[in-house]
């Protein structure tokens, strides 16, 4: 059966409370202050079941104009309403607020009650529907039956109650698929239970045993107990009205205005992108970076709202938002919110989300404001594509898109596997399912390729660039992976060549100038004629050759690259055919003596000095010839 929720709204003491008890016979005002000041200061919940055998869950709010935000918070997943107007006082403040704020949530369905029916005549009762009248037209409540009632002598409640049957039989019923999510708008202590958390399902299914994430907090807990209307049950889905107890989490752990999701299933972001319609009834025109009061599920949360398209909105206007808030949020494309002034507090705005974690925008930006604008308008294909592209080199996971685009995976799969095989998205991670748009994979390819070429210019005898100081270049938002990917892809479409951890443009060659030719030459030439008792290179080119430093590092690095000098140490060395032919010597020696020490590795060389020997002996070390073994060496191999 369908789970059907009712909400109540309307002005202080228009007797939204004491029709619910005549309906349910429940008692919602349970604070001893609601009782003692005859007024609605908390959400009070209650049940019945209509002729149909339809189950109804009930939201009783506040009508106080001090405790709207608690009315906001009830009228969160509500799926039809009852705007209760008292007859002897008819349409007042918080009746229109009240509209307001059931409107920019999405309410699509409802009556009025027109209640203390039993305290006016006829003719003004007359008076007084016409008055309702004039008041909906033009909102969702235009064509919906207006039943008077008197919850003191139960008159037309009988009418009332068939008509809320009637309405909850045309309300399509909520899938129970998708992602679990529950606003949280009560937290209390029961005995023998502990924490106790209530709201309504907004999508998705819970289970007993199912472990939970609490956003934005990122607390975890397991299911301990669930109850739907006061029974216990093992499951609650999507319009439920659900109390859940946790094992081991303490009151203190989380509070209304948090939502309640699986593990990693949400994501918390302190700016939200939507499409807001500023009230007609509002005074003036709202200004850019205007304070506000964010409202959206059970939350409020003081930021900032930015004008992204224009420095005013005029009353009645709808524009593309970015709110910049002060408290994350976890929300999901589509969630309706709700914006009230900061002071003095009123409802003055709503919509709903359009991008729940964006980055932060800058204004008058033409490709944000149409890509923002085409999300509401465009197909799933455009509005991934626009996701994606923003999110640049970082990506979007596969759990990204889902919040983004509020779709089931069954859809949202078939709608990226398209785009993959149209090649308009690149797969960057299949662990974690990340994807980044074509075009930002093209810019980055262009990106490494000028890198490259302005690399080579600077450092014309280097062979290539280090892998790792092209990656530098990028932003930190360039994972390894997509740079080895990218790395990858310049390699098989020939762009790149890559030979160990170095990698240069294809058909890149150094070309030596004449000067740098006779330079190279000179140099090598000095470490053929030493062998194995080189000169230590800032003395060889500055004393010896007279060479500037700088000019000549470029040229010996080129040697090193094309191995015809090996580095053993800083500044020290070695032309590679010395050292081929030394190792031939020690391991001639090793192959029929079981090991060597210092001074017999000496007379091996001729008698080389200590400065060189220890270095050569910690190089063939290195390069896994030989062992230290004690103050010996021995062969690796052995």
């Amino acid at each position: 059966m369908k789970q059907i929720v009712l909400g109540t709204a309307g002005h202080i003491d228009h007797g939204k409370t004491s029709l619910i008890k005549a309906l349910t016979g429940i008692e919602t005002d349970r604070l001893k202050e609601e009782k003692a000041r005859g007024i609605t200061i908390e959400l009070g919940f209650a049940s019945m079941d209509l002729p149909s055998g339809q189950h109804l869950g009930i939201v009783d709010v506040p009508g106080h104009e001090k405790f709207v935000k608690n009315m906001v918070a009830g009228a969160t997943g509500i799926d039809m309403v009852a705007m209760v107007i008292a007859a002897d006082e008819g349409v007042m403040p918080q009746t229109r607020e009240h509209m307001e704020i059931c409107t920019l949530l999405g309410i699509r369905h409802g009556m009025v009650v027109m209640t203390k029916k039993d305290m006016v005549d006829e003719e003004w009762l007359d008076l007084v529907t016409e008055d309702i009248r004039n008041f909906v037209k033009g909102t969702f409540l235009e064509d919906a039956p207006i039943i008077p009632v008197s919850s003191m002598t139960g008159d037309g409640l009988p009418e009332l109650i068939k008509t809320m049957d009637d309405i909850a039989a045309q309300i399509p019923e909520r899938t129970s698929t998708g992602l679990f999510r529950l606003p949280v708008d009560r937290v209390f202590t029961m005995k023998g239970f502990g924490t106790v958390i209530t709201g309504t399902v907004a999508s998705g299914t819970i289970r007993v045993g199912e472990t939970i994430m609490i956003y934005p907090s990122m607390v975890t807990s397991k299911v301990r107990g669930i109850q739907v209307h006061n029974v216990s049950t093992e499951s609650a889905a999507s319009g439920m009205r659900t109390a859940i107890n946790f094992q081991g989490l303490e009151k203190t752990a989380i509070e209304r205005g948090e939502v309640v999701s699986v593990p990693e299933g949400m994501r918390n972001s302190h700016l939200v992108d939507a499409r807001m319609h500023y009230l007609s009834s509002n005074k003036k025109p709202l200004k850019n970076r205007t304070r506000i009061r964010f409202h959206t599920g059970t939350c409020e949360i003081m930021g900032n709202l930015i004008l992204l398209e224009s420095e005013t909105l005029d009353p009645g206007e709808t524009a593309v938002v970015q709110i910049r808030l002060e408290s994350p949020v976890a929300c999901v494309k589509d969630d309706r919110y709700v914006v009230r002034s900061y002071s003095p507090v009123r409802t003055i705005a709503g919509g709903e989300i359009l991008n729940p974690f964006p980055a932060k925008h800058k204004r008058f930006k033409d490709d944000i404001v149409s890509g923002l604008k085409g999300i509401t308008e465009q197909d799933l294909d455009s509005i991934i594509s626009f996701h994606c592209s923003q999110a640049g080199f970082r990506g979007l996971t596969f759990n990204d898109l889902k919040l983004m685009t509020n779709t089931s995976d069954k859809k949202l799969q078939t709608a990226v596997s398209g785009l993959l095989t149209h090649k308009r998205l690149i797969q960057t991670d299949k662990e974690t399912r990340t994807f980044i748009f074509k075009d930002v994979f093209d810019s980055l390819n262009t990106m490494a390729t000028e890198y490259l070429t302005n690399y080579h210019a600077a450092n014309p005898l280097r062979e290539g660039m280090p892998k790792g100081e092209l990656k530098s270049k990028f932003s930190l938002d360039l994972g390894v992976k997509l740079f080895n990917l990218m790395i990858n892809h310049l390699v098989t479409t020939g762009a790149l060549v890559q030979e160990n951890d170095t990698v240069r443009l294809a058909g890149y060659k150094v070309a030596l100038k004449v000067d740098q030719a006779d330079m190279r030459k000179k140099i090598l030439d000095a470490y053929v004629e030493t062998g194995i008792t080189p000169p230590y290179f800032k003395s060889l080119v500055t004393e010896t050759l007279g060479y500037d430093p700088d000019q000549a590092k470029d040229v010996l690095m080129l040697l090193v690259n094309e191995k015809k000098l090996v580095k053993i140490k800083e500044d020290l060395y070695f032309h590679a055919d010395a050292l081929d032919a030394l190792q031939k010597k020690l391991v001639e020696f090793l192959t029929v003596n079981t090991s060597i020490d210092a001074p017999q590795f000496k007379d091996l060389t001729g008698g080389i000095a200590r400065k060189y020997l220890i270095p050569i002996l910690e190089y063939f070390d290195m390069k896994n010839i030989t062992i230290r073994v004690g103050d010996t060496r021995q062969l690796r191999s052995r």
